[in-house]
């Protein structure tokens, strides 16, 4: 965990970091936020980065898409997209600065 939080307070700059900082902190606490949804989501190729992350959410995908049909309704799915962007955004920059 200590090299995830170096990592994220160093590259601050990356696309999306501030949504996957928070998702991390949210799935630290056990919480269902729509940034420890996104972060689920990204867990595999953030591990494959060498990424420590606490334990995922079930389901990751379906439960985003629920949580912001919620609020957003019939912008849900533009919603939706724009947050997987963002999150394959961080990954490729990640990569890259590795």
């Amino acid at each position: 965990m200590a090299r995830l939080r170096a990592l994220c307070t160093i590259t601050p700059v990356l696309p999306g970091a501030e949504l996957i900082e928070q998702g991390i902190a949210d799935l630290a606490r056990g919480a269902v936020t729509i940034e420890s949804l996104l972060v689920s989501i990204g867990a595999p190729r953030l591990r494959a980065l060498h990424w420590d992350l606490p334990a995922t959410l079930p389901n990751a995908e379906e439960r985003l898409y629920a949580m912001l049909y919620a609020s957003h309704e019939d912008g849900a799915h533009s919603r939706y997209n724009a947050l997987v962007r963002r999150l394959v955004s961080f990954q490729r920059a990640a990569a890259c600065a590795r």
